[in-house]
């Protein structure tokens, strides 16, 4: 199948960007690894296309103020393949090499997963459980948008028609880390996936972020379970304890139903705790 008909515009710079998104209708092209598919299968039918691929301004990665900040249009393996990036949040690049096969890593983009904001999808889950901020840029200014806030719902945000999401910061996070995810195959998009950043100091945790994905409509921040590791020495008992305080909504489909997916979170969740703890 191919796509509808619809309009294009290549923006040159990032207000033309913003400007021509605030129209009824539009969608943003980054990376197209999933909006293409969508387009050729006519489940998003835009009247207009508005290609950034060109705004190379977007593209970076560098260290300010204690935070790892990411342009929109870094593709997703230079970020991968970042040492800075590495060094400074190795839970997000190790979430990065689950994203699809390289190929579609060369390609896609850290701004267009976001936006695109697939529930099951890894970044957003790294972004939450990171209290990442997230910058909108449109013609009233910029905005900053915590993680928690942005995602709304299966692939919506709370970017404002105009908007365009510009860049995204990660506090830098030196901690053990684990990334688990549940597919039918290998580098397929997970049904549950966790992602687990934990600092253990003398044997006790100090600090545990934790966030699951493809158990509810956005990724779901973990907060009782981490509740349920701070300041205490972590132990298997404490680790299998903390897992079953998980609480999640995910839905049945086609795949899994929700019982399962529900189960495998918990599961799932001890065993990012775990390896995070014992790489």
């Amino acid at each position: 199948m191919k796509a509808a008909a619809f309009d294009y515009l290549r923006a040159a710079t990032i207000e033309e960007a913003a400007e021509a998104s605030a129209g009824a209708n539009t969608a943003v092209l980054a990376g197209g690894q999933s909006l293409v598919p969508l387009l050729n299968m006519r489940l998003a039918r835009p009247s207009l296309l508005v290609d950034i691929n060109h705004l190379t301004d977007l593209s970076y990665l560098r260290r300010d103020n204690g935070n790892l900040v990411i342009g929109a249009m870094t593709r997703h393996r230079a970020a991968e393949t970042s040492a800075l990036a590495g060094q400074d949040v190795p839970l997000l690049t190790a979430a990065l090499g689950h994203v699809g096969h390289v190929s579609i890593r060369n390609r896609g983009t850290v701004g267009g997963s976001l936006a695109h904001a697939d529930p099951a999808a890894e970044l957003p889950a790294v972004a939450v459980a990171l209290d990442a901020s997230l910058r909108a840029q449109s013609a009233h200014g910029v905005r900053d948008i915590a993680a928690r806030d942005f995602f709304v719902g299966p692939n919506r945000t709370a970017l404002r028609p105009g908007e365009l999401l510009v860049s995204v910061s990660f506090p830098v996070l030196q901690a053990g880390f684990s990334v688990q995810e549940l597919a039918f195959r290998g580098q397929d998009l997970a049904l549950v996936l966790v992602v687990a950043a934990v600092t253990v100091e003398d044997g006790h945790c100090t600090q545990a972020r934790i966030a699951v994905g493809g158990a509810g409509p956005t990724p779901i921040r973990a907060t009782s379970v981490e509740q349920a590791l701070v300041g205490r020495a972590l132990t298997d008992a404490l680790i299998t304890e903390a897992a079953a305080e998980l609480s999640c909504d995910p839905p049945d489909s086609i795949h899994a139903p929700a019982s399962y997916r529900r189960e495998m979170a918990t599961v799932l969740t001890r065993r990012a705790i775990r390896t995070a703890v014992h790489p």
